[in-house]
C-alpha cells in the first residue's frame, strides 16, 4: 500500500522503516531536507496514488492543525488523512469535521512503542468510520506487533486519542508508584542492596511488566540514578486526563497525583512548601531552613485568640 507519512522524526522515521521494510510504499516529508523524500506537501500528495492516505506525525496543537488546514486544500474526496501524534481528542473531532465537509476522510491514531517500536511494533489505537479503518489495514497491521493484539479500534472519531490520553494518564500514575517505593526503599537503613531488589521483582511478582524491565536497564547503567536529576516533563496527555475525568465527574486520585508531582519536580524551592515550611514554623515553632543556608529557630507565638 502507498502512504504519505508527515514528520519524520524518531517515531515517524521509525514508522515509515518499519512500513517500508514490511513492503509498503512512503512517502516521507519533514521540514528537514535532509530526511525528507519530497520538498513539499504538494509534491508528497502528487507522488501519491489516489485515493490517498496520509499520517500525520508531528506535534500537538499548532503544528497538527496547521498540517491538517494545508491537507485540506490539497487532497481530494475519498482520500484519508491519519493524525498519529499525540492530538488531543476534542481535535480529532473538530478536524474530522472539516475534513469531512472537503468528502475527505479522517481517523486518529494513537500510537504507543517509542523507540521499540521499529523492532517490536506499535500498539495503536484508533478511531474513525469503519469504512475508513478497514482501507488502512495493511497499514495498521504491519506497524502492529505480531500476534493478535496491539491495535484496537476504540470507536468513533476522537477514540483512539482518547484511550490513549489515558493509557498515558495511567503510566504517569504506574511511573510515579515504582519512583514512590524506590525512594522508600532507598532511603531504609536495612536495604543494602536497591537494584538487585527490584531486578528480583522481575520475575514471580504481580508487578512485574515493561516499565519495571526498563527500570531496571536504569538501574543497570547507573545504579545511584546519580547522573539523573529528579525533573519529569508532561506531554500534555496527564493533563488532558485530569480535565477529562473532571468534565465526566470520574475520581483520578492516584494519576492526578502523579501528575502533579510532575508540577513538583520542576521546583527546585517549591512556593507552596515555603509557605508549609513557614506555617509549620508559625503554629508549631518548628525550626526552618533558611534559603541562605542557616537554620531559623522555631517562633514562639500564641495561636490567636477565640
Amino acid at each position: 500500500m502507498e502512504l504519505g507519512i508527515i514528520g519524520l522524526g524518531k517515531m515517524g522515521g521509525n514508522m515509515a522503516e518499519r512500513l517500508r521494510r514490511g513492503g509498503h510504499t512512503v512517502v516521507g516529508y519533514d521540514r528537514d531536507p535532509a530526511l525528507s523524500d519530497v520538498g513539499s506537501l504538494e509534491e508528497l500528495v502528487e507522488r501519491l496514488s489516489p485515493p490517498r492516505a496520509v499520517w500525520v506525525m508531528v506535534p500537538a496543537g499548532r503544528p497538527t492543525q496547521d498540517t491538517v488546514n494545508s491537507l485540506g486544500e490539497i487532497l481530494g474526496e475519498d482520500d484519508i488523512v491519519v493524525d498519529g501524534g499525540n492530538s488531543h481528542y476534542v481535535d480529532d473531532q473538530k478536524h474530522g469535521e472539516e475534513l469531512a465537509a472537503k468528502g475527505i476522510g479522517f481517523v486518529d491514531c494513537g500510537v504507543s512503542g517509542g523507540v521499540w517500536g521499529l523492532e517490536n511494533g506499535y500498539a495503536l489505537m484508533v478511531g474513525g468510520d469503519e469504512e475508513h479503518v478497514r482501507r488502512l489495514m495493511p497499514i495498521f497491521e504491519t506497524l502492529k506487533p505480531e500476534g493478535e493484539l496491539g491495535f484496537v479500534h476504540s470507536g468513533k472519531v476522537g477514540a483512539g486519542h482518547f484511550v490513549k490520553m489515558v493509557h498515558n494518564g495511567i503510566e504517569y500514575a504506574m511511573m510515579q508508584a515504582f519512583g514512590e517505593g524506590y525512594e522508600l526503599i532507598e532511603a531504609s537503613d536495612v536495604v543494602t542492596n536497591v537494584p538487585e531488589t527490584f531486578r528480583s521483582w522481575q520475575e514471580g511478582t504481580v508487578i512485574r511488566s515493561w516499565l519495571l524491565d526498563l527500570m531496571n536497564r536504569a538501574l543497570a547503567e547507573d545504579p545511584e540514578l546519580d547522573d539523573i536529576r529528579g525533573y519529569a516533563n508532561d506531554s500534555g496527555e496527564g493533563r488532558w486526563t485530569v480535565q477529562a475525568a473532571v468534565d465526566h465527574a470520574v475520581p483520578l486520585p492516584a494519576i492526578s497525583a502523579s501528575l502533579f508531582a510532575r508540577f513538583a519536580s520542576r521546583q527546585d524551592d517549591s512556593p507552596a512548601m515555603r509557605v508549609v515550611a513557614a506555617l509549620r514554623n508559625q503554629f508549631g515553632g518548628h525550626a526552618v531552613e533558611s534559603a541562605k543556608g542557616a537554620d531559623s529557630p522555631g517562633a514562639d507565638v500564641a495561636p490567636p485568640a477565640v
